[in-house]
């Protein structure tokens, strides 16, 4: 089968870019031909594996570009033309490449594998300036609350109403969770099914050792709650003073947390890591007790947690989001009211003053990863999505915007 994979970005340094490569790799090796098309933008410098690129830009215009890329639009009807997949399957598409791309996919079968809250929400993100989780659809209520400037407003309004003009581009919709299957049925995208992401095999980590260890890898910004770990971490530290706390990761945050560190005291045992690639990270996080996930935004699926889970890293996660499908609690891990440091210092004191516990929620939660979470798994549910999609036998040519 020739699959065409869409993504605004081709660089492997954030989840819906990883699950892109690890995807068109896990379909090579099974003899399919799987292309990447991606705008050429890199929100992290690294090396795109993109098949073919298209213009792109990170400046103020970009509200703009995002809305209508016409370069998107030319590229891809070239590359489906020359490449012609059996199957195009979209991830990201709303942060360049714009619904500009639509129109190019009524040749073909395609699938829109959501990963974002971008389709209900213009900054993808559907969280309120405060924190507080937003319940509104895109409108007026965007500008009022704070959310878009008016620039951006009127260009984040069009892009929302092309796209939802054009999603019978679509002969598939699915999602990453069950609460984004909730979210995007009730704001009338659907019908539209679950295929969760996946992280490839590993081995089991080595049996614990040492003082125990609290580790956290993902983005230094607001809503991932790592200031609410570091609070956490202090009270819980008070009663375990061997803990130590791993933060692996950058963002904006980054140096306001370490102040925090410090003036909680805690900066002595607190080590914020820095980036690291996926192999650094694996082979340092071998070491940690506990892997946490702090967000106070309802994270769309949360990738982490199942990369520490195919570990046999026990996880504390917020009860939120995507984590409710991953994280079974008292059973691979621990789930917490999210935003609420005494309940996450709770949760993590009580494995880290348990090393069997730990063990065995770890064991737990990689026996769970391996049998849900896999790539193999992963990669056959896409293939017999592909399938379903591609045998219908009926040409899309003359299919009109729903």
């Amino acid at each position: 089968m020739k699959v065409l994979l869409v993504n605004d970005y081709a660089t492997p340094t954030a989840g819906a870019e990883i699950m892109t490569l690890t995807l068109r790799d896990a379909l090579g090796a099974r003899g399919h031909d799987a292309r990447v098309f991606a705008s050429s933008a890199q929100l992290v410098p690294g090396s795109s594996f993109a098949d073919a690129t298209c213009f792109r830009t990170n400046s103020r215009f970009q509200a703009v570009t995002s809305t209508f890329n016409l370069s998107a639009r030319r590229v891809l009807a070239s590359t489906i033309e020359e490449f012609d997949p059996d199957v195009v399957h979209v991830r990201m598409f709303l942060w360049q490449l714009s619904p500009s791309i639509l129109s190019a996919l009524r040749s073909k079968p395609a699938i829109y594998h959501i990963c974002t809250y971008k389709p209900i929400c213009p900054n993808g993100r559907k969280t309120l300036p405060s924190g507080r989780n937003c319940a509104n659809s895109p409108g007026l209520v965007c500008l009022l609350g704070g959310c878009l400037t008016p620039q951006s407003w009127v260009a984040m309004m069009a892009q929302h109403w092309l796209w939802r003009r054009s999603q019978g581009a679509f002969d598939r919709h699915v999602t990453i969770s069950k609460a984004m299957q909730g979210r995007l049925v009730a704001e009338g995208i659907g019908p539209c099914e679950v295929i969760p992401d996946a992280c490839p095999m590993r081995p089991a980590r080595p049996a614990l050792a040492g003082d125990p260890i609290i580790a956290y890898a993902g983005r230094l910004s607001s809503e991932k709650g790592v200031n609410v770990l570091l609070r956490a971490f202090a009270l819980m530290q008070s009663r375990i003073r061997n803990a130590k706390l791993w933060i692996a990761g950058d963002g904006p945050e980054a140096i306001s947390l370490k102040e925090l560190a410090r003036q909680l005291r805690i900066n002595g045992c607190v080590d914020f890591l820095g980036p690291l690639d996926r192999g650094g990270l694996e082979r340092r996080f071998d070491e940690a007790w506990v892997q946490v996930v702090p967000s106070i935004w309802h994270e769309p699926f949360g990738i982490v947690a199942i990369e520490a889970m195919m570990r046999g890293t026990a996880v504390v996660a917020s009860s939120c989001g995507g984590l409710l499908d991953s994280v079974r609690h008292n059973e691979t891990g621990v789930l917490v009211q999210p935003s609420d440091e005494q309940d996450l210092a709770a949760a993590m004191e009580r494995l880290a003053s348990d090393r069997e516990l730990c063990e065995s929620m770890g064991a737990a939660g990689r026996t769970v990863a391996m049998k849900e979470y896999s790539i193999d798994v992963h990669c056959e549910r896409m293939l017999a999505a592909y399938e379903q999609i591609r045998n219908k036998g009926t040409s899309r040519t003359h299919r009109q915007p729903s």
